[in-house]
């Protein structure tokens, strides 16, 4: 994975789908939208699902990166 698509994965995972499930869990609560809690649940496990992919990957990269450094 590239550095940037690490960076757009993670500003997606830690901002944007937060926050689109807070607000769409505040919307629907206001204007009896259908499937508040089932929407919202839905967006945060694929945030939690992103921040374990995430952290795999960065994991992963400094590994071979300290791996590198020590040959």
């Amino acid at each position: 994975m590239s550095n940037k698509v690490y960076d757009i994965l993670k500003w997606i995972a830690t901002l944007v789908l937060p926050a689109l499930a807070t607000l769409y869990a505040a919307i629907a609560g206001i204007w009896n939208l259908p499937y508040g809690e089932a929407v919202s649940a839905t967006i945060m496990a694929v945030v939690t699902f992103l921040g374990v992919v995430l952290k795999i990957s960065s994991n992963s990269y400094y590994k071979n990166n300290s791996e590198n450094e020590e040959e």
